[in-house]
């Protein structure tokens, strides 16, 4: 047990939050690509030559609902200072 504690030092657990915050985000873009993606063909039948015409499935893969939410939304970090700064 005491090479354990060695081993996990309070010091290092915002290095664990990192890396599992990376490692999950990581995980979540692949399930998405490899889920909603419209390149990915797992079936036999989607990968037929005639079925590339997905141009549907494409935009509703661009166009998804976080997308359609922000989408009026300047890209803007603080705006307010921005304004600011620029009216003055």
């Amino acid at each position: 047990m005491a090479s354990l504690s060695y081993w996990i030092r309070p010091e290092v657990y915002p290095l664990f939050a990192a890396v599992g915050a990376a490692v999950g985000l990581c995980g979540f873009h692949l399930t998405r690509m490899a889920t909603s993606s419209p390149d990915v063909r797992v079936t036999k039948e989607s990968r037929a030559a005639g079925v590339l015409e997905n141009f549907e499935e494409g935009r509703s893969y661009k166009y998804h609902p976080l997308r359609e939410l922000v989408k009026n939304v300047k890209p803007e970090i603080m705006p307010v200072l921005n304004q600011r700064m620029t009216t003055a």
